[in-house]
């Protein structure tokens, strides 16, 4: 369901390694080796998948694209004593249950909450209605931080949840539109979002559709290009950020997925930068910061060093709180622009 936003979260560790593929610790210089697994979405692989990570012997993990599989995972890389950087992965318990566990990424009760506030300021919505996947982490969790912000802010909320395998959202877009909502709220994967917006669409649906970091992505852009649809997301990176170190970033990426065919593949056939492509860059150099403050590539070395690892990242300064959650509070907000299928950059959003 995930496997467009896994990859292009993915590209972003393969082109940081390509622009930095040794690293300096204690006067002795390493060749970083990526060792790439995939969980294929799926919680119930998280663990084989973290297993694998660790008997070929990695001195830290990056990613999973998912709160689900992370979690999953996470008991895992606990057990091994292997160190974990979250990537884009929001939901709380990635970290708070598991000591290994770190993220760059801001939370979901931080990211539904400056939904929750978008929704009521920027559209005056009294109503909101919510879908989420039924037994999925990222969804649910996102979908219960919103609707705990929106109701403190006055607001109504129906929720509806679909179930795994579905591809036929008519019923749920009816009733959004029957229940008199004012904003359509459904932070689900990229491949059930593609549907939804297709369909909300056909049924002419014109309420504004919200969603989370998930729908950051160029399935989303192509999805609405020339639809009567209003899509907004929250994430953390915008193509068109002005600081040098972004911008050059963004330059140096889009020629290198330009002249690798797999690359431009794996980022859905274009050279347009998501945000969890940035963040997977960021992971990268934090991960290399660790493993020089450790002075080692020993994993219980590195999980020793994370803590007080930081970088100044292309998506901003990197440090970690006593969880190991990041220290961010704020979220870029983008809209789809229907005509040229690009995102348009509205604002950065704290909690007001």
């Amino acid at each position: 369901d995930n496997g467009a936003g896994g990859k292009q979260e993915v590209l972003g560790m393969q082109y940081a390694n390509y622009v930095q593929p040794t690293v300096d610790i204690n006067g002795e210089t390493y060749k970083v080796q990526l060792e790439v697994v995939d969980n294929r979405t799926a919680a119930e692989n998280g663990p084989s998948a973290a297993a694998e990570l660790v008997n070929k012997g990695v001195s830290i993990v990056l990613g999973s694209y998912g709160s689900g599989v992370s979690m999953a995972g996470g008991t895992v890389f606990a057990e091994a004593g292997v160190p974990a950087i979250g990537v884009t992965c929001t939901n709380p318990q990635v970290t708070s249950d598991c000591d290994v566990y770190f993220r760059i990424c801001f939370l979901d009760p931080f990211q539904g909450t400056v939904l929750a506030n978008f929704a009521s300021k920027e559209f005056g919505a009294k109503k909101a209605y919510c879908l989420s996947k039924l037994g999925d982490d990222y969804s649910g969790g996102l979908c219960h931080y919103f609707v705990e912000a929106f109701k403190a802010l006055g607001g109504e909320v129906v929720e509806e949840t679909f179930p795994e395998g579905n591809s036929d959202f008519t019923s749920y877009i009816t009733t959004a539109q029957n229940s008199g909502a004012e904003v359509f709220f459904s932070p689900v994967s990229t491949e059930a979002a593609a549907l939804i917006i297709d369909q909300a669409a056909g049924n002419g649906m014109t309420m504004p559709i919200l969603a989370g970091d998930t729908w950051d992505s160029n399935v989303i852009t192509g999805a609405a290009k020339g639809k009567n649809v209003k899509v907004c997301v929250t994430t953390f990176f915008d193509e068109g950020a002005e600081s040098e170190a972004a911008q050059a970033f963004v330059s140096g990426i889009k020629e290198w997925i330009n002249s690798d065919a797999t690359a431009k593949a794996n980022n859905g056939g274009n050279d347009m930068i998501s945000a969890v492509t940035a963040m997977g860059y960021d992971s990268y150099f934090t991960a290399l910061e660790a493993l020089k403050n450790a002075g080692s590539t020993n994993p219980a070395d590195v999980l020793k060093a994370l803590p007080t690892t930081t970088y100044e990242g292309v998506t901003g300064a990197i440090a970690f709180d006593e969880i190991g959650d990041a220290k961010r509070d704020a979220a870029y907000i983008k809209t789809a622009n229907t005509e040229t299928g690009a995102w348009d950059f509205v604002k950065i959003q704290g909690i007001d």
